[in-house]
């Protein structure tokens, strides 16, 4: 089934207002839990006296855990009989990860814990997503994964504060111990979701069909969709070029106006994630009424464009300005990544497994963009290195407009 062929009719789901509302808070809390880690990971490890090459082996274990368990833990998730349990039991490992930190900062424990952190963090995402199409359909999912975005952002925006807070006022292992007791209100607010009103068909992908004979998608048949290909590879060039740029703007500021930097850096952070929160319900209807590929093109021209504003740009103070493209971008691809992998995966069954492909891509772009852009900086200075991430985006520019077709699916 081609990705422009109407939607058969079925009717509407009516999720409660409690398992909407359950959801909401679920991914409010889990961004809470999941900020827990990250950079104060290396912060907490340094107090604990432990070297550079010790940390950064830690977090590459991760990294690799990460970006391998990718399709695998798409693949549970297609394969569970529910979504809820699996993102529950997720849940539990990272707050018991979390304690492993603070309890028992040792080698092993902390290889064990930054392993099982990775692999939970691997279903977490794909969990979610089935969860929302289980609950709302393929018709209302543009909107609903605008408002998870928002709520995920608030989560991350709330949980920085708190953390920072927590780790300046008692000590950088306390974030750890917060981090463990949040996993209990998010825990509560999955209880919540009522798991009769989770459709498991939708939740895979697996729409209903009028043919009787009709039947999943193999995994191969699913690999092989020239749509999910090119966008992964969209996907890739969008990690490739996006990744090493805030990073790279943060050694800048740092240079010119050291002083500053700290509280420059933290207005970088929030105000993408603010846009984010403001508008992604707003992308998510858009994607629906105009199609995705006027979207996904208006986050590839909002990279390039913050792209060559930071290699021009001299003034520390306006490229906190120029972060206003990246909150487009950011609002864009945090609705558009699932929804589109929504419109390919449509009656496969394997919907998570192919979040998993995109995935993937994601953790290769990311992963090498650090890496690339770094070394472009040492040799050729910063402008050359943001130059490049900015042709890099342009490039995904150009792979939506010219190979890229509309995914969008009508009721017709």
């Amino acid at each position: 089934m081609s990705a422009t062929e109407p939607v058969t009719p079925e009717p509407a789901p009516t999720p409660s207002r409690a398992s909407l509302r359950g959801l909401d808070w679920f991914i409010f809390f889990l961004a809470d839990v999941q900020t827990g880690f990250g950079p104060f990971v290396a912060v907490y490890l340094t107090t604990q006296k432990w070297t550079q090459v010790e940390i950064g082996f830690v977090l590459s274990i991760g990294g690799i855990v990460a970006l391998i368990g990718q399709m695998p833990g798409g693949a549970i998730v297609d394969a569970a009989k529910s979504e809820r349990l699996v993102a529950g039991l997720a849940v539990a490992a990272i707050g018991v990860s979390a304690l492993g930190y603070v309890v028992w900062p040792i080698l092993p424990i902390v290889i064990a814990a930054a392993t099982l952190h990775a692999a939970a963090s691997c279903v977490l995402g794909p969990a979610i997503a089935a969860i929302s199409l289980g609950l709302v359909g393929p018709l209302a999912i543009g909107e609903r994964f605008g408002r998870n975005a928002r709520f995920a952002s608030l989560g991350n925006g709330v949980a920085a504060a708190v953390m920072g807070t927590c780790g300046y006022l008692l000590s950088s292992g306390s974030v750890f111990i917060v981090t463990f007791l949040l996993a209990i209100p998010t825990l509560l607010a999955l209880a919540r979701i009522r798991e009769r009103e989770i459709d498991p068909a939708r939740a895979h992908g697996l729409a209903p069909r009028e043919t009787p004979d009709a039947k999943a998608t193999s995994v191969f048949d699913l690999v092989r969709q020239r749509p999910l290909l090119i966008f992964a590879a969209s996907i890739l060039l969008l990690q490739l070029a996006n990744g090493a740029m805030l990073p790279l703007m943060a050694g800048v500021v740092t240079t010119r106006s050291s002083r500053w930097a700290p509280v420059l850096i933290a207005a970088c952070i929030i105000v993408p994630q603010a846009i984010v929160a403001l508008s992604s319900p707003s992308v998510g209807r858009k994607a629906q009424q105009w199609g995705r590929r006027p979207l996904l093109l208006m986050g590839f021209a909002a990279l390039a464009i913050r792209g060559v504003l930071f290699a021009t740009v001299r003034d520390p103070y306006l490229l906190v300005a120029v972060q206003v493209f990246d909150g487009v971008t950011a609002a864009v691809f945090s609705v558009m990544i699932p929804l589109i992998v929504a419109d390919v995966a449509f009656g496969s069954g394997h919907f998570n497994f192919a979040q998993g492909i995109v995935g993937t891509a994601t953790g290769i772009g990311a992963s090498l963009s650090t890496v690339l852009a770094g070394y472009v900086s040492d040799e050729f200075g910063s402008s050359v290195a943001f130059s490049g991430l900015a042709a890099v985006a342009a490039t995904g520019l150009a792979l939506i407009w010219f190979v890229m077709p509309e995914t969008r699916r009508s009721t017709a």
